[in-house]
């Protein structure tokens, strides 16, 4: 990754700074870090959001959460409405410090509007305060969501890995991509479980489901998602999305794109 640039957003004299802000389809932040901690809504679009670690997909009514001084880039897929929290670093005590996606309720949602009102929130005023100890608690009790796709720093797991970045759909065997790898099948599948924390057919289970999500954001229909990201049928891919996200495609972007606009009037 090239060299990331220091972002100095976040005020010092505040516990929670925010950040209200529409982009165009395919825009890209470059990389950059920030001293704060960092929760990244978009009340509509997608996001993927790399890392020298890994890929974060975030879908609407999701957020990523990216601890302080982690170098990230943010890419859009679709019109994004995005939403940021800064909060000074490990006041959230309860989430990790390394990133993650969670579910953000319709209650945190309405929170993180409110909060965007202000350009930060200090604990001087009771309005202020009491928003940040209702934020505060339900980022407590926030749950995770398996959209990660996890690097492996092996060279020739990376060299598979990015044949299969190129191509999801690609449908050649582990034992093919092995030879073109140049690492036996035993090994590539011992680096996946070492370093990704999950085998290789998890690992491209993953990066077909958030490669078919970014399509879906960008206007594509399930059919023609499903099929470009590597799917053998589109009811695989629904059913995959819905054991994800507990809903299908359609309804979840339709859905998606009724509370954007919703958010939209709001703003």
């Amino acid at each position: 990754m090239s060299r990331a640039v220091f972002d100095k957003i976040g005020h010092r004299r505040a516990e929670i700074t925010t950040l209200t802000h529409d982009y165009a389809a395919r825009h890209v932040i470059a990389l950059h870090f920030h001293e704060a901690d960092q929760l990244v809504y978009a009340s509509r679009g997608v996001m993927t959001v790399r890392t020298k670690d890994g890929i974060w997909v975030v879908p609407t009514d999701r957020a990523v959460w990216i601890p302080a001084r982690i170098p990230h880039t943010i890419a859009m897929s679709g019109i994004v409405a995005m939403r940021t929290l800064y909060l000074r670093r490990r006041l959230a005590k309860a989430l990790p410090r390394n990133c993650c996606v969670v579910n953000v309720s319709a209650l945190l949602r309405e929170l993180i509007l409110r909060a965007c009102v202000f350009s930060k929130l200090t604990k001087k005023t009771s309005e202020q305060r009491h928003l940040i100890e209702i934020i505060l608690d339900q980022l407590d009790a926030i749950q995770t969501v398996p959209l990660q796709l996890p690097n492996v720093s092996d060279a020739r797991a990376g060299r598979i890995m990015q044949m299969l970045h190129n191509d999801p759909s690609d449908s050649r065997p582990l034992s093919e991509l092995c030879r073109m790898g140049g690492a036996s099948k035993r090994t590539v599948e011992r680096l996946f479980q070492q370093d990704a924390g999950m085998t290789f057919g998890k690992w491209r289970q993953q990066l077909r489901l958030m490669r078919a999500m970014q399509l879906l954001a960008e206007g594509a229909k399930v059919t023609h998602a499903a099929l470009e990201a590597g799917y053998s049928t589109p009811s695989a891919f629904i059913s995959m999305f819905r054991k994800t996200l507990g809903t299908t495609p359609a309804s979840y972007f339709r859905a998606a794109k009724a509370g954007g606009e919703d958010n939209a009037e709001n703003d």
